[in-house]
């Protein structure tokens, strides 16, 4: 006598055996190009908006400008976390790939 939910549960725990792969798809060294470019604009824009929000401070703080001054300091905080996480993008995607792996 078979049990459709005693099935259902092996079929659930089978392993389909797909991980990730380099290759099999063309355009792969293109889309990896891509988005390195879009990486390292990121990074370039984050120098922009942190030179900018670091001249804002200045200004706010020399002229008095209490929320000038505390934009700036914003913007330098949001700019800094920004590179950061470009920075270490790929990492933390590795890092949770893996992780994810070892989940059975």
């Amino acid at each position: 006598m078979s049990h459709p939910l005693a099935d259902r549960l092996i079929q659930l725990a089978y392993d389909p055996g797909i991980s990730p792969k380099g290759g099999g798809l063309p355009g792969l060294s293109v889309l990896k190009n891509v988005v390195n470019s879009i990486n390292m604009f990121g990074i370039i824009a984050v120098v922009g908006a942190l030179a900018v929000s670091l001249g804002v401070w200045a200004w706010g703080h020399h002229t008095g400008g209490h929320q000038a001054e505390a934009n700036g300091k914003k913007g330098a905080v949001v700019a800094a976390g920004a590179a950061l996480g470009l920075g270490a993008a790929n990492g933390i995607v590795s890092f949770f790939s893996a992780l994810g792996s070892q989940v059975h």
